[in-house]
């Protein structure tokens, strides 16, 4: 039986975890704009801001954070046009950042995530 060499076991697009947090009003939007770098799994999940703890009382507490499967090649122009929306949808204030996936488990698995059929 031939031995398998390393390169013939990783997967061709690596994949990351993105973790956006927006006001919950504006989570939608961030929705809409992540499927277009093709995030085929979200999670949503209601939290809240600390704002008034460092005395900001004008501030939106109600947060949604945005758990997003993506590949690793798609990740820097998804970050980069999270900051546009940032920087110029109104009231769209916001984090965003991403913690590399070392693997998943099962090869359909992996297909669906990376959208390679």
């Amino acid at each position: 039986m031939a031995k398998r060499k390393k390169q013939d076991i990783l997967a061709p697009n690596k994949l990351c975890l993105l973790v956006t947090v927006v006001p919950r009003k504006k989570a939608e939007l961030i929705l809409d704009t992540l499927q277009d770098f093709e995030a085929n799994l979200q999670l949503e999940v209601s939290s809240f801001g600390t704002a008034e703890s460092f005395g900001l009382l004008d501030s939106d507490r109600e947060k949604q954070t945005i758990f997003s499967i993506i590949r690793q090649d798609a990740a820097p122009a998804a970050l980069l046009e999270l900051q546009r929306k940032f920087d110029r949808v109104r009231g769209c204030k916001g984090i965003a950042f991403t913690i590399p996936m070392t693997g998943t488990v099962g090869v359909s698995v992996y297909r669906f995530l990376s959208n390679r059929e």
